[in-house]
């Protein structure tokens, strides 16, 4: 059976094309710790506050997001998350007028918000474009590209931020990005989506306490929330220090150790086509089993291979080819079994719930930073060597139930 049918195609390649924008932020976002550091001076602990208060406003956004588009639709909402992102991003301006770190982390947290719109909208709507037997699959499509924004984010930092380090060369970058964001939005609202896809009428007369009572007793969906706290904390982490790490491994700067960041996305975003491939053979919880003990495993490595040179890095790419296909597929199983429950409008205000699982990134990464500022950069990837742990045991779980089913 096709993932996509006819009849949703363009809608379905409209939101497919919100994946790339804040995969676009998200790795922005994640080189904004070198160039900080190298700025202001600051420590890994200091400047992971960044991914503080972007996946701490994912956290802070995303429920409301959800009732947002309970209320009113799914256009509505990637038509705030669209104004907010760009909002965030020409606040950087007066960010480097202001000279304040303060002032940045605002700037980044408003941006957030929007992204964390974006997905909270985008995702569910994914997964009802079509057949439920295929929503996961379905999803990983949609998220494959996803990577596609993290490489561009990558270049615009390599050629705009890391070649010329200064304030005014990260605020321009974003300010630019925030005008053409807002020239998106323009042509997102006046685009014709599908009234049945936007509709929410079937959970409006549901009690708040009667719907989290339901998706608190499911267990597949709450275990879901908890592994992609993990796996987004993980991702962050391994991401946000990949290039500190290469530049101290391989003697480079910034701008050099961005060209194995920007191998280790492609990689990424090539290995996630690749799992949804597999996907038509072998079930999701088969495959995130494998992904995660194969990422635990070369995490571990990297903490222990200080001066391997190439060995580490090539180890050190492999954890992100391994995990590619983890939140698509968390996501998936855990919101499958709600969209087809008795109440699948519940799915809307269930996506936030992992929406929200993003905190991971915002305070898991700071652990990490405040690990490497006291026991090295290489023994802080035990952090995320940890947190796939707890993602095997969810697949596990979920292998098992799906054979009892």
């Amino acid at each position: 059976m096709k993932a996509i049918e006819k009849n949703y195609l363009l809608p379905f390649c409209l939101v497919t094309s919100l994946f790339m924008l804040w995969g676009l932020a998200n790795n922005m976002t994640d080189t904004l710790l070198s160039a900080f550091k190298r700025i202001m001076s600051m420590s890994d602990t200091q400047t992971s506050l960044i991914q503080f208060a972007f996946y701490g406003s994912y956290f802070c956004f995303a429920l409301p997001a959800a009732l947002y588009i309970r209320k009113y639709s799914y256009k509505s909402g990637i038509t705030l998350g669209l104004a907010l992102y760009a909002l965030g991003a020409i606040l950087f301006m007066p960010a480097a007028k202001a000279a304040s770190y303060t002032f940045y982390l605002i700037a980044i947290y408003i941006m957030a918000g929007g992204c964390s719109i974006l997905e909270t909208t985008a995702n569910p709507y994914i997964l009802a474009m079509g057949d439920p037997s295929t929503a996961t699959r379905r999803l990983n499509i949609a998220q494959a590209f996803n990577p596609v924004g993290s490489i561009t984010g990558i270049l615009m930092s390599k050629y705009f931020i890391l070649s010329d380090i200064s304030l005014y060369s990260v605020s321009g970058t974003y300010t630019a990005l925030g005008c053409v964001l807002l020239i998106i939005m323009v042509a997102m609202f006046f685009a014709k989506m599908p009234n049945g896809s936007d509709a929410s009428t079937a959970s409006n007369g549901t009690s708040a306490q009667s719907l989290v009572s339901r998706l608190m007793h499911d267990k597949m969906y709450v275990g879901g929330v908890i592994a992609q706290f993990f796996y987004v904390g993980a991702q962050i982490g391994v991401w946000s220090f990949t290039i500190r790490i290469v530049m101290q491994e391989m003697d480079m700067l910034e701008a050099q150790a961005s060209n194995i960041y920007l191998i280790t996305i492609i990689c990424f975003c090539a290995s996630r086509f690749i799992y949804t491939w597999l996907m038509k053979f072998f079930r999701p919880s088969k495959l995130l089993t494998f992904g995660a003990v194969a990422s635990a495993i070369c995490s571990a490595i990297v903490a222990v291979s200080a001066d391997t040179g190439w060995f580490m890095v090539t180890v050190l790419v492999l954890v992100s080819v391994f995990m590619s296909l983890m939140f698509p597929t968390i996501y998936g199983i855990a919101l499958n079994g709600i969209s087809q429950g008795d109440h699948p409008d519940d799915a809307k205000i269930a996506a936030s719930g992992l929406i929200m699982a993003i905190l991971g990134g915002a305070l898991i990464t700071p652990l990490q930073g405040f690990v490497s500022d006291t026991c090295g950069i290489y023994i802080s990837y035990l952090i995320p060597s940890f947190c796939f742990i707890v993602v095997f045991i969810y697949a596990i779980y979920a292998t098992k139930k799906e054979s009892i089913c």
